[in-house]
């Protein structure tokens, strides 16, 4: 089989095979290009070892000298060239203590995780696949290379990559790797959560983010999402839905754009209900509030993982408005865009579809109807530009002050008197309008300004 390699990662390999090295493309890039994607990057394998690959090229830098990691530098460009190893021990579950540098590629390909990750390629030398990537590809297979106990006791974070690589590849994952995954699972913990974060993300974000089943049923899951496994164990004998509330959730992930803020906003949306779980006389169940505590627990799950603030206030934020009413009206659109916020809303929309259509058939059409109804609304407001916030206001806070208000709170209370008015009659948001509306009220020197007209 032939790949087309880069420019520049050929006259890499080209130049460390001139000087009588062994070097190959390895890894990730070897799989993307066999399955006709485009790698996000490339890494080189080469029986030179640092010293060596630095002395043959005039940028460098050591990016992880220790390991036999060398980045080159090719046009500003960054490429990572690692020497052929033997990983020793690992004593933290995730990093060997010590590696051994190795002439073998053999030996380079056996420490690696899964066989599709597990090969090598050159132009010289064609694929080199000694594990069996190809075979599994054809067959959609994650297998772990060797013995899978072996590969996850070294780094337990493969576990996860095993789902996330299958939930990526449409791949199941191989017996015998499942079964160590299932009895090592615990060992997750010893991983950090900036880690486990990149790989949840990336899993969600995939073609297949209900395979997020696989983590729980391995018990991954269990190790650092332990809500979503009670979601999963939670029924819903209601009109208005067919499955649990964690099928619920994963049928709703696959409903929305691979997106990392709405995926993992319909993750959380319902995180909350077993915690909110009644049951009336007649047997139905019912989570009033669950918006509530699930925007609490959102919050809580986020930062535990590390994610960034902008992320965990995006996604807070969809989880507690994801089931408010909104009014049909022109007025009760535009305030729930002032309630929920204007980057927000616009989001809203394919949250409140996606949980829709991972409900039961139940009312199904007329909810749709009526959020595209909404969504018509909203849209017509966008093209008027109608005031939606404190910022689209006629007049500022300097204005109020000009106009001999003195800084401070009461200038505050005005400013949002002005928007309770406009949210009602857009019209009425001109800089004239609210002045005027202002001067009657410093004259008066009390009562409502939106009474005022």
């Amino acid at each position: 089989m032939r790949i087309q390699l880069p420019d520049k990662v050929n006259r890499i390999i080209e130049k460390l095979t001139a000087a009588g090295y062994e070097a190959y493309a390895v890894g990730g890039c070897v799989r993307d290009c066999v399955l006709g994607r485009t790698p996000s990057d490339w890494d080189i394998t080469t029986s030179a070892k640092p010293e060596e690959t630095k002395k043959l090229f005039p940028r460098t830098v050591d990016t992880g000298i220790k390991h036999g990691t060398v980045t080159v530098l090719l046009d500003r460009e960054g490429f990572e060239v690692t020497t052929y190893r033997i990983d020793g021990v690992y004593e933290d579950g995730r990093h060997p203590r010590e590696v051994t540098f190795t002439a073998s590629l053999e030996e380079d390909l056996k420490r690696r995780d899964f066989t599709i990750n597990a090969m090598a390629y050159s132009e010289r030398s064609g694929l080199i696949d000694m594990y069996g990537g190809m075979r599994d590809m054809a067959q959609g297979v994650i297998r772990c290379v060797g013995d899978a106990e072996e590969r996850f006791t070294e780094d337990a974070l493969r576990m996860l990559r095993a789902v996330r690589f299958s939930a990526q590849l449409g791949y199941r994952i191989e017996e015998e790797t499942k079964k160590a995954i299932r009895g090592l699972a615990p060992n997750l913990q010893r991983i950090s959560a900036e880690r486990i974060q990149a790989e949840l993300v990336k899993l969600a974000t995939s073609d297949h983010p209900d395979y997020l089943r696989t983590a729980y049923e391995t018990g991954i899951t269990a190790q650092f999402l332990p809500e979503f496994d009670l979601c999963m164990r939670t029924p819903q004998n209601n009109p208005h839905h067919c499955y649990s509330v964690g099928e619920h959730i994963l049928h709703s992930m696959l409903c929305v754009e691979p997106d990392k803020v709405l995926r993992l906003a319909m993750l959380f949306h319902d995180i909350g209900k077993p915690q909110t779980l009644t049951i009336d006389g007649q047997g139905i169940t019912h989570n009033k509030g669950h918006a509530v505590v699930g925007e609490k627990m959102t919050r809580e799950i986020l930062r535990r993982l590390k994610f960034d603030n902008d992320t965990i206030r995006k996604v807070c934020r969809l989880v507690l408005c994801h089931d408010q009413e909104i009014a049909c009206t022109d007025s009760g659109v535009r305030r729930a865009v002032c309630r929920m916020g204007e980057d927000i809303f616009p989001m809203l929309f394919q949250v409140r579809r996606a949980d829709v259509c991972a409900q039961s058939d139940y009312q199904r059409e007329e909810k749709l109807e009526r959020l595209a109804y909404i969504e018509k609304i909203y849209d017509g407001i966008c093209k008027r530009k109608e005031c939606l916030s404190l910022k689209d206001l006629a007049v500022s806070g300097s204005d109020l002050i000009g106009l001999g208000l003195p800084a401070g709170r009461e200038i505050g209370e005005l400013l949002r008197e002005l928007l309770e008015l406009v949210l009602e009659e857009p019209e009425r948001n001109t800089r004239e309008e609210l002045v005027r509306i202002c001067e009657e009220k410093i004259r008066a020197g009390k009562g409502d300004p939106t009474s005022q007209s």
